[in-house]
């Protein structure tokens, strides 16, 4: 009777594994120190930017329905916007004074190039004899970054302050922000803007011949910064400015309507 002989069929890793423990262990430790090493030293962000091929344009036109807005500017446009490759959706909203054209496109397309091209139609829309002439601006073409819409950080400022001493050290430490290189916005938020609010009378207006427009335009007038251009001093270059911003309400009382020439 021939003896058989018994096969004992052995995987080739689990082998090795056996009978080298010790390099196993080493190896095992190696690998687990590195994914470690590899996720302590892994760049995160709390916000980070989500890049996305998408672009809004928009339109002010006041005085128009949103009838009117629809087939003068959010029709022309979309028609042209239509012709660009690689564009997934298109989504329009017209309002009262105001359109806006959100284009989606594929993410083979670049942002860059995609607010490239969607300038260009728009560039050419404006181009076209029916299009408005009258448009208070051009339309605001923009891709929308996600990364700022919102704040990385907030900084909460109380104490037993007034709101413009609150506010004063507020735009203090806006600015000492603002001069970090890595910031690209700082807002102020909780506190309201002063307004003054300039109450005429009419009778000594007319009596003096003079109308709303003429106080609104020497306000105006007066509360301007204007640049000077530039002087050369001692070598170095230097920008001139006429400050003119009224800061005090005596300012505001003293401002001058009209002077007649003698």
């Amino acid at each position: 009777m021939e003896e058989k002989k018994s096969l004992i069929k052995q995987f080739g890793p689990s082998t090795f594994s056996v009978k080298n423990r010790m390099t196993v262990y080493v190896l095992t430790v190696i690998i687990f120190a590195a994914g470690i090493f590899s996720y302590t030293s892994m760049p995160s962000e709390a916000f980070p930017e989500i890049v996305t091929p998408e672009i809004y344009v928009g339109t002010p036109y006041p005085g128009n329905s949103p009838v009117d807005i629809e087939k003068l500017i959010t029709r022309p446009l979309e028609k042209e916007i239509n012709g660009i490759s690689g564009v997934d959706e298109i989504n329009s909203t017209s309002v009262e004074g105001y359109s806006t054209i959100q284009v989606k496109f594929n993410f083979d397309v670049t942002p860059e190039d995609a607010l490239r091209k969607v300038k260009d139609k728009v560039d050419a829309a404006m181009g076209q004899p029916d299009f408005p002439t009258d448009l208070p601006a051009d339309p605001n073409v923009f891709e929308l970054n996600f990364s700022e819409l919102m704040p990385i950080m907030n900084i909460n400022m109380s104490g037993e302050f007034s709101l413009d001493q609150l506010k004063d050290y507020g735009e203090y430490l806006e600015e000492r922000i603002e001069d970090l290189t890595e910031i690209s916005k700082v807002d102020i938020r909780g506190i309201d803007d002063k307004e003054v609010r300039v109450l005429v009378d009419t009778k000594k207006l007319e009596s003096l011949e003079l109308s709303f427009r003429d106080i609104a335009g020497a306000i105006q007038n007066e509360n301007m910064t204007i640049s000077g251009g530039n002087l050369l001093v001692d070598g170095y270059r230097r920008n001139v400015r006429v400050v003119g911003e009224i800061r005090e309400l005596d300012e505001l009382r003293n401002v001058i309507i009209k002077s007649e020439k003698m």
